[in-house]
């Protein structure tokens, strides 16, 4: 047996993985360079392996959650790769305006047909809220609800939605809540499907970065977009965002969060599913907002975006046929992303943060969070 295939081998056993196996966990290798590639490349090398059909397993997500809960990643050294991605990040700005915009398309461009029928109709593509709900339709509704309510929405307002997605928040604000909203996305397929949308609801959409919007709001939200930001632009964007809200307005952003501190984020996942971004942790969000923010509340909402990743892999999964422009490579690779990703929620690896900030420097009332 080769060195790497035995090294490999005994690591998988430490995690309680059997190759071979009949358990829904354990692991199935179609080809015998999969251990190189994997020792070589680690987390790239892995989901590598898997788009190019090395390896399978039954349940993706559970034997993710072995090899993550038994931080095998520890064991294996970067390759000169996995090193470049993180300098790279250090070295260079890669969420610029013309960058950023790349990045967005890369990922939001890529088809409206697989979005709809992932997401569901009203295309919300962030993390949904389950407590009572019993579809992904109602968990999603309840997650807006719930945003609009720690915003303290009043009829008339003027709400800013950085990074609006397909409209699906400001028609659910401006509908319920009778505020104006405007939102923003550098993603051309999103804010052309967020108009068709609208209907003749008070809402507007803009294909703009949000160093580039003006005016003045009394709300702002980004729901999902903290992530694309960048560490070298998070100050900035504070900033931006303070120049365009009221001194008594509000300020919320649900964002995907990492228990540690990154310059750059996962090689895999830079290079196939969000290229530029960055998953950033409260340290790094609370460092950015000094000193002209306070923040009022905190909310962890991380288990539910486990429950509603998967609901999105079972979507997708039972309607592939539909769209068959999609190759396999291409579903292999949104197969691993949807799960692996929540395999990395379920072992609490990364968090779903809601953060709502007011303005420092002024006289203020005690404000009421809800859940």
């Amino acid at each position: 047996m080769a060195t790497a295939e035995k090294q490999g081998r005994e690591l998988l056993a430490s995690a309680g993985v059997t190759v071979g196996g009949s358990e829904a966990h354990d692991i199935q290798v179609h080809d015998g360079r999969f251990w190189a590639r994997v020792l070589k490349d680690r987390e790239l090398g892995l989901g590598e392996a898997y788009q190019d059909g090395w390896w399978d397993v039954e349940r993706v997500d559970e034997f993710l959650v072995r090899v993550f809960t038994a931080d095998l990643r520890a064991a294996v050294r970067p390759s000169p790769a996995l090193l470049w991605n993180a300098a790279r990040a250090r070295l260079t700005n890669r969420q610029t305006n013309s960058r950023a915009a790349q990045n967005a398309s890369a990922h939001y461009d890529i088809g409206n047909d697989l979005y709809v029928r992932m997401l569901g109709e009203e295309m919300i593509y962030s993390c949904a809220v389950w407590d009572e709900a019993l579809d992904l339709a109602a968990a999603q509704e309840a997650k807006l609800d719930l945003i609009c309510r720690k915003l303290h929405l009043e009829p008339g307002m003027r709400v800013l939605d950085i990074g609006c997605g397909w409209g699906g928040f400001a028609r659910h604000a401006a509908a319920g809540y009778g505020v104006h909203v405007v939102g923003i996305s550098p993603a051309g397929e999103q804010v052309r499907e967020a108009r068709q949308r609208a209907g003749d609801l008070s809402v507007e959409f803009h294909q703009q970065d949000y160093r580039d919007v003006t005016g003045t709001y009394d709300r702002i939200v980004s729901i999902g977009m903290f992530e694309h930001v960048g560490p070298r632009n998070y100050p900035g964007f504070f900033d931006r965002c303070g120049d365009l809200l009221t001194p008594d307005g509000l300020m919320l952003h649900h964002t995907i969060g990492s228990n540690e501190s990154k310059e750059s984020t996962d090689a895999w996942f830079d290079r196939y599913i969000f290229p530029g971004g960055v998953i950033p942790s409260l340290h790094q969000i609370a460092g950015a907002a000094q000193p002209r923010w306070s923040i009022e509340d905190v909310h962890n909402l991380g288990p539910d975006y486990d429950r509603t990743l998967m609901t999105w892999f079972e979507r997708i999964e039972a309607r592939w046929d539909e769209i068959p422009e999609y190759d396999d490579r291409f579903r292999r690779t949104w197969r691993y992303y949807l799960l692996s990703s929540a395999a990395s929620f379920r072992v609490r690896n990364l968090q779903l943060f809601q953060v709502v900030f007011s303005r420092t420097g002024r006289v203020s009332p005690t404000y009421r969070g809800v859940r």
